[in-house]
């Protein structure tokens, strides 16, 4: 069975280590905070202004001016720090936060990466992803391996609005994981859904990649 959104982002979980700067995108990234190990110590940084992000509140403990870059209510830990926009931005556009999550439309085999706008459509702008994708280390998306109409995401080249080029080092969908070791190199397909077969991604994946299985 494909993975849910859930495990989706509980394999994204698997790549943070202890120690981390991490941003969570809009979407399904944000779960990835119910799955950091236990005993690992990662900071959650938000483009808002917030470092140290704690878990949603229950609802008698919601605070509607706590909020993160989604708009979501969250709650602060005993080491939370609060800034401005300039500061949060400094942190992301200086190389200091080591990995962020993020969703997209599309991904191209060279890493390129659309997430922020589709034409036509009516949008509040960019937000930090042209930012996180150009300033972070490391680039984890985690997304649908189709489009509702069944179309692949995943795709020789990107035909929307580009977010960023070259960027993508992993790709999480329902049905596997690709990754390259650098951003010259192919993407790999590492690991498959349970129960999901090499034919089920081919036949739902137009980018070129390796598998290593």
């Amino acid at each position: 069975m494909p993975w849910d959104r859930n495990q989706m982002a509980a394999r994204a979980a698997k790549e943070l280590q202890d120690g981390y700067y991490v941003n969570l995108g809009i979407g399904i990234p944000t779960l990835v905070a119910n799955h950091i190990p236990e005993g690992m110590h990662v900071t959650l940084q938000s483009e808002n202004g917030m470092l140290g992000i704690g878990p949603f509140p229950y609802p008698d403990e919601v605070d509607a001016d706590l909020i993160n870059a989604g708009k979501q209510t969250i709650s602060e830990l005993p080491h939370s720090a609060y800034f401005d926009s300039a500061t949060s931005f400094g942190m992301i556009r200086g190389g200091h936060i080591d990995l962020t999550v993020l969703g997209a439309m599309e991904v191209a085999q060279n890493g390129d990466i659309a997430n922020w706008m589709i034409p036509g459509k009516m949008i509040k702008g960019m937000g930090g992803a042209m930012d996180l994708v150009a300033g972070v280390k490391k680039i984890i998306v985690v997304m649908d391996h189709t489009a509702k109409d069944g179309s692949a995401k995943f795709i020789p080249e990107c035909t929307l609005p580009l977010t960023g080029t070259n960027v993508v080092d992993m790709v999480i969908t329902n049905l596997g994981v690709f990754q390259r070791p650098d951003h010259d190199s192919d993407f790999r397909l590492i690991e498959l859904a349970s129960d999901v077969t090499e034919d089920q991604i081919a036949q739902s994946t137009t980018a070129r990649y390796k598998v290593a299985l």
